[in-house]
C-alpha cells in the first residue's frame, strides 16, 4: 500500500514491519522520504498529489481539521488514538489488519520486573517538564502519564488538564521528588540540569521512549524503568 505517515511513532513502527510509507511528516526523522510538513500542519495539497492509498493519523497528534481536510479531499484516513499505554496494542493491531500487516504483539515486561526494590517505588511523584517559558507537564490522560504509572510512579499535577502550564508557586510548594527531564519534545541537555535541579534532583529520560508508542513500547519501557530506578537509588537515602 501506499500509506502517508502524519505520526511519527507510525513511521517508525510501519519501518518494523517492513512497510515504510512514501512520505511523512519533517518530525519523523526520516530525511530519506519526502516530507509532508508537520504533524500540526500537514500540506494537505501535497498529500492529495501523491496519491495515496491511506493515510495515518493520530488523535493525540494531529488535529481534527486537517483530518476533516483529508477527508474532504477524498482520501481514506486512519485515525488512531492512543493516549496510554493500553491502547497500543489493539491500535497497532487494527493499523496491521488493515495494511495487510501480519504483526503478532511483544508482550509488555510485568510491573513487578520493572520497579526494582519495593522500597523505591510506591508513592514516589516525578515531575515531567514537557516545556520551558513557561514550564508544562502532562496529565494523567497521555501515553507518557500512563507508563510512568506503569513504571511505578505518579506524574505531579495529572489531575489538571491534559498538558497543564505550571506557576512559580507550582515548582516551589513540593509537590515532587524528583525530576525527569525528557529530550523531546523540549530538548532538555545536561545544560539545563542545574535549572531544574532548584526544584528537585533532575535525571535525563528519553524523549521518544516516553512519548514515542508502537513497536518500540515493550523495550522503551524497560529503557524507561531503568532510568526510574537509577533516579530513585541517587535520591533515596
Amino acid at each position: 500500500m501506499r500509506i502517508v505517515s502524519l505520526v511519527p511513532s507510525v513511521t517508525e513502527t510501519l519501518a518494523t514491519w517492513g512497510t515504510d510509507p512514501i512520505a511523512c511528516t519533517r518530525f519523523c526523522e526520516r530525511p530519506d522520504l519526502p516530507h509532508v510538513g508537520g504533524t500540526k500542519n500537514p500540506d494537505v495539497e501535497a498529500i492529495v498529489a501523491l496519491g495515496p492509498d491511506l493515510v495515518v493519523t493520530d488523535r493525540e497528534e494531529n488535529r481534527r481539521q486537517d483530518y476533516d481536510a483529508l477527508v474532504a479531499a477524498g482520501l481514506n484516513v486512519e485515525a488512531l488514538h492512543i493516549a496510554a499505554l493500553g491502547d497500543v496494542e489493539p491500535e497497532l493491531g487494527r493499523l496491521a489488519q488493515r495494511i495487510g500487516v501480519a504483526w503478532t504483539p511483544e508482550p509488555l515486561p510485568k510491573p513487578a520486573d520493572l520497579r526494582g526494590p519495593a522500597a523505591l517505588v510506591g508513592n514516589v511523584r516525578v515531575f515531567v517538564p514537557i516545556w520551558r517559558r513557561p514550564y508544562m507537564t502532562i496529565g494523567a490522560r497521555t501515553y507518557g502519564a500512563s507508563l510512568l504509572r506503569y513504571c511505578g510512579v505518579e506524574v505531579a499535577f495529572a489531575d489538571r488538564d491534559a498538558y497543564p502550564t505550571l506557576s512559580d508557586a507550582d515548582l516551589s510548594a513540593g509537590h515532587f521528588e524528583v525530576i525527569l527531564a525528557p529530550t523531546e519534545p523540549y530538548p532538555w541537555h545536561l545544560r539545563h540540569v542545574d535549572e531544574l535541579s532548584q526544584y528537585a534532583p533532575t535525571h535525563l529520560v528519553g524523549g521518544q521512549d516516553l512519548f514515542w508508542w508502537g513497536t518500540r513500547t515493550p523495550a522503551a519501557v524497560v529503557r524507561v524503568a531503568r532510568t526510574i530506578r537509577r533516579a530513585l537509588e541517587q535520591t533515596t537515602p
